[in-house]
């Protein structure tokens, strides 16, 4: 998948606030409304920071480890047959990263749902007043954009933490395969404190915050989201992927290796739809 890596500012085609009506399916491919256009998928690339990726020294060849997760992806995705894929669980670089790597090896596309409830609220600048005054209009065009997104196929979708606050938006998510990544707080707050800039709407947290305060508030806001979190279809645990590779520190764990375990909670998910289907086909 080629995406153009310019960072311009969209000028969007609606009014702050505003969705145009739900896209429809062309072939294997979405036909993306405004929203979802090409020039929101550049602003969502550009604020995603850079993947992890290792690659391992054999001999004199470079071997590159996202080799074993395209094949695995690769078998993959006759069965998945275009559903889409919605990440939740707390927002960090490891979820924002899995998602585009997932989304390249699979041959999807790749949105941020937070990025383009700003572009659609009428940007970042709009978001803190809304937030404190009208936090009811914020959490609508949550729901509209998750209304968009689950209207499509071939999507990795980076939901941020509203995904899991209403009945409604959980449902939206029930069109494709949910998956939470459980990334430790301890990671998210370091990784808080050094890029020094946090979720626009979602994070109760403020730049001048210590490390023990930012810590303490993730936790309060993540209590809050567990229960939500826990109605995905699958649950990969960054701590689990660590002692599963025998690694002592849970921060090297590459987005790699998340990938793969990804994909095998993914094709868990598939042999048991599969059996269902045939098990209520009749004799």
């Amino acid at each position: 998948m080629e995406m153009n890596a310019l960072c311009s500012s969209p000028t969007l085609k609606n009014p702050p606030g505003t969705f145009p009506s739900s896209p429809s399916l062309q072939g294997n491919r979405p036909r993306v409304s405004p929203l979802l256009s090409s020039e929101s998928r550049k602003v969502s690339f550009c604020e995603r920071p850079p993947l992890r990726r290792n690659c391992v020294l054999a001999s004199t060849v470079q071997l590159d480890p996202s080799l074993k997760v395209k094949s695995k992806a690769v078998d993959l995705a006759n069965e998945l047959k275009g559903t889409s894929i919605f990440l939740v669980g707390m927002n960090g670089s490891m979820k924002a990263s899995l998602g585009e790597l997932l989304a390249d090896v699979l041959r999807y596309y790749y949105f941020d749902s937070d990025s383009l409830v700003v572009q659609a609220v009428g940007g970042e600048s709009a978001v803190k007043p809304l937030e404190e005054n009208n936090e009811k209009e914020l959490r609508s065009s949550e729901t509209e954009a998750l209304k968009q997104l689950s209207s499509m196929g071939r999507l990795v979708v980076c939901a941020g933490d509203g995904a899991v606050l209403s009945s409604r938006n959980l449902a939206y998510l029930r069109h494709g395969i949910s998956v939470w990544i459980d990334v430790p707080l301890e990671i998210l707050a370091k990784e808080a404190m050094e890029r020094g800039k946090y979720s626009p709407f979602t994070w109760p947290i403020s730049t001048s915050d210590s490390f023990p305060e930012v810590l303490e508030k993730l936790s309060k806001h993540y209590e809050e989201l567990k229960d939500g979190y826990a109605t995905a279809d699958a649950r990969v645990n960054l701590q689990n992927v660590a002692s599963a590779k025998g690694y002592e520190d849970v921060e090297v764990v590459t987005t790699e290796d998340m990938a793969m375990e990804t994909l095998k909670e993914i094709e868990k998910l598939t042999r048991v739809k599969k059996m269902m289907e045939a098990a209520a086909r009749p004799f």
